[in-house]
């Protein structure tokens, strides 16, 4: 028993050296480690959250990452989740943490785009990639290095920490036959998306997702996009619309990020780092995966319980927004220069898997 004790010690420490550990002072932690025992240092960490952590798949998953960085690091990496509103609004999480009055969010970049809107670029792109190009162009195209570098201007660290499939295309109270029935419409829209509603003649304003309900029954607004029917139906918006069209041309894959302020990052050990960053990769992996298995069931169950029709954009519409976004990338890059140097990167590099993408892919 003594030598195998003496084994599996010598095992856990082999592997908490590949991650930094075992015997490393950690400078960011509130309790100094024991001098050659290769004991991790206490970490609290505060996550401020967009999204209510009732709502299915993003919402629910600050509590699924908060765990698997406790259980990862035995308890030494310790996350409190606060609901939106509760140490900030929402909508201002990210700018909370850039400013370290929060640790950490749990939000996507596209809510920071009234920095800088090439911000938008890292959350969705409208008639963009699947979640396999997203995520190739993210970490092996320059996409991560270039969230990155704009991220670290504003003293924040920011973490892919999932991402998720097509969104439905929006909720409306009436048919739309022709762009016409657009012009006019008040909307809640997100991202670029917003900027090619407006095109067509819709009013787009950004709610966070606790709000659009209230909204949309108040008459505020006439329709809304939000998200994957999976969270659609948790927000109940077929008690008011029943009209549910897609494909969601505006975010075929959409990014989660955790965001963590700098300094925090900075002030971490090589292994508290290594954990957070292992976790969210995992995250990636539970995201993907649940999303895609339950979004038919979602479907169904509105079509068949609560008469919601389930809609397709005819081709007219369809080459309306595509038309729409084209004038926006355009406008985008003549006004912003960090919009143009990030969706160059991004266009590249759609350009060259797209021999790999006809070639490698049936058509379905």
């Amino acid at each position: 028993m003594k030598r195998l004790s003496s084994v599996l010690f010598a095992f856990v420490c082999a592997s908490a050296l590949a991650l930094g550990g075992c015997g490393k002072r950690d400078s960011a932690s509130e309790t100094p480690a024991k001098a050659g025992g290769g004991e991790m240092t206490q970490l609290n960490l505060n996550l401020a959250s967009v999204y209510p952590t009732s709502l299915t798949l993003v919402g629910t998953a600050t509590h699924k990452l908060s765990d698997k960085i406790k259980r990862a690091s035995g308890g030494k990496i310790n996350i409190k989740v606060y609901e939106p509103g509760a140490l900030v609004p929402g909508l201002e999480s990210i700018q909370a943490v850039s400013k370290g009055s929060v640790d950490l969010a749990w939000s996507s970049p596209g809510f920071y785009a009234g920095t800088d809107s090439a911000f938008n670029m890292f959350s969705t792109v409208p008639f963009g990639p699947a979640i396999p190009e997203y995520l190739a162009w993210m970490h092996h195209g320059g996409g991560m290095e270039l969230m990155n570098e704009m991220f670290d201007k504003h003293g924040i660290h920011p973490i892919l920490c999932g991402i998720h499939p097509p969104e439905a295309s929006g909720w409306f109270r009436k048919e739309i036959k022709t762009v016409g029935d657009l012009k006019g419409l008040k909307m809640r829209f997100f991202g670029f998306g917003a900027k090619v509603m407006e095109k067509l003649g819709v009013s787009t304003q950004l709610l966070a997702p606790g709000d659009i309900f209230q909204a949309l029954q108040l008459g505020t607004i006439d329709a809304t996009e939000f998200s994957m029917p999976t969270l659609d139906e948790k927000l109940s918006f077929y008690q008011v619309a029943k009209y549910y069209y897609f494909p969601g041309w505006h975010q075929q894959a959409s990014i989660l990020v955790l965001f963590v302020n700098k300094n925090k990052w900075q002030a971490m050990g090589d292994q508290q780092q290594a954990i957070i960053e292992l976790a969210c990769g995992d995250m990636v992996r539970d995201i993907v995966s649940e999303g895609e298995a339950t979004q038919w069931r979602a479907m169904k169950e509105m079509r068949d319980k609560h008469g919601v029709k389930i809609m397709r954009w005819s081709p007219e519409i369809m080459q309306a927004y595509e038309k729409a976004w084209k004038e926006v990338v355009e406008e985008e890059s003549a006004a912003n220069p960090n919009f143009k140097k990030v969706y160059e990167s991004y266009s590249q590099f759609r350009e060259n898997y797209s021999l790999w993408r006809e070639y490698g892919y049936l058509k379905q």
